[in-house]
């Protein structure tokens, strides 16, 4: 029995972010129309702060299933290391045997931001293209890139609770990506203006509000994945059409819908529906020019096991990775 080891490095290579976005279309469409089998994922507190997350997963199409298996240790990035490390264990359907282990990490980031992509193709304006980051950490990196395969994106602001982290950002994914990004003092003035919002921080309580969002503006609702936490505040719930990856995990996890249900704000039909059935066509995203339009980001094990099956046939085909027999 043979299983393929694949790095960072390997995914990254394998999964360019316009093919991710592609292939999160596929993969979101399967999830909406019931083509897989996703189990909540469970979540173990451990020392220092951290967490376990266990996330499995079944997919029809492609066949396949597996888990990932990541540590959230959010003071990592102070360390040099990621805040999510971890990995994806792939089985085939036929026989369940393990095929591939791969860097989940890696996989997390582009995934993740892929899907933000996709959500700002099908609910942003086709002429959006002032973009705001709140957050400057790894999910900044990934969704910069996300928003500009997504529409032409003409300016960049950033914020970050450590202006030294935003500045690094400002001046790595400048040049990296070769057009200026504005460094902003507060969260307030970073996105005044914006017609694109990203929060990917780790903020516990809300840093975007409301009052700050101007109609047209579609954001995507990234950092917070915990029911006990919210990276936006009730009245940007309230005043949003509320889009979603997956509704059980949201029902369950989504922190800022959460928080809004309990204020009674809004009923549990402020769901309008997931990102998997805008794209098939089953739900309207974005009715009319003065929207604002929300996509509220949890995670799915089945963006993980799509991205890795996908990955690991590129690298069967260019002989690329580590293969252990045992």
């Amino acid at each position: 029995m043979e299983i393929r080891i694949l790095r960072g490095a390997d995914v990254k290579a394998l999964l360019p972010m316009d093919t991710c976005i592609d292939l999160m279309r596929t993969t979101m469409i399967a999830v909406s129309e019931g083509r897989v089998r996703l189990p909540l994922r469970s979540v173990l507190p451990v020392s220092s702060g951290g967490l376990m997350g266990n996330m499995p997963g079944y997919l029809a199409e492609p066949e396949c299933f597996g888990v990932k298996l990541v540590s959230i240790f959010p003071g990592n990035v102070a360390a040099g290391f990621s805040s999510h490390l971890g990995l994806v264990l792939l089985f085939e359907p036929e026989h369940g045997r393990p095929v591939a282990m791969l860097d989940a990490a890696e996989i997390t980031a582009i995934r993740t931001a892929a899907v933000s992509g996709l959500a700002t193709r099908l609910l942003a304006r086709e002429d959006a293209g002032d973009l705001a980051i709140l957050g400057a950490g790894e999910q900044a990196r990934s969704h910069l890139e996300a928003m500009l395969a997504a529409r032409p994106i003409r300016r960049v602001r950033v914020w970050s609770r450590t202006p030294q982290t935003a500045e690094a950002f400002a001046r790595s994914e400048s040049l990296r990506h070769d057009l200026a990004i504005e460094v902003l003092d507060n969260p307030r003035d970073a996105v005044i203006g914006a017609d694109i919002i990203c929060t990917v921080s780790k903020a516990r309580e809300p840093i975007l509000l409301g009052d700050w969002i101007a109609p047209r503006t579609h954001l995507n609702v990234v950092g917070s994945s915990l029911a006990t936490t919210a990276e936006i505040d009730t009245d940007a719930v309230v005043k949003s059409r509320f889009f979603v990856d997956y509704r059980d995990s949201t029902v369950n996890e989504g922190g800022e819908y959460l928080r809004a249900l309990e204020a009674g704000a809004i009923t549990a039909d402020h769901i309008l529906g997931e990102i998997g059935e805008v794209a098939n066509g089953t739900k309207i995203g974005r009715q009319g020019p003065d929207d604002i339009t929300l996509y509220k980001s949890l995670g799915i094990a089945a963006e993980d096991l799509a991205s890795a099956h996908y990955i690991l046939e590129q690298a069967r085909a260019k002989g690329v990775g580590q293969t252990v027999e045992f």
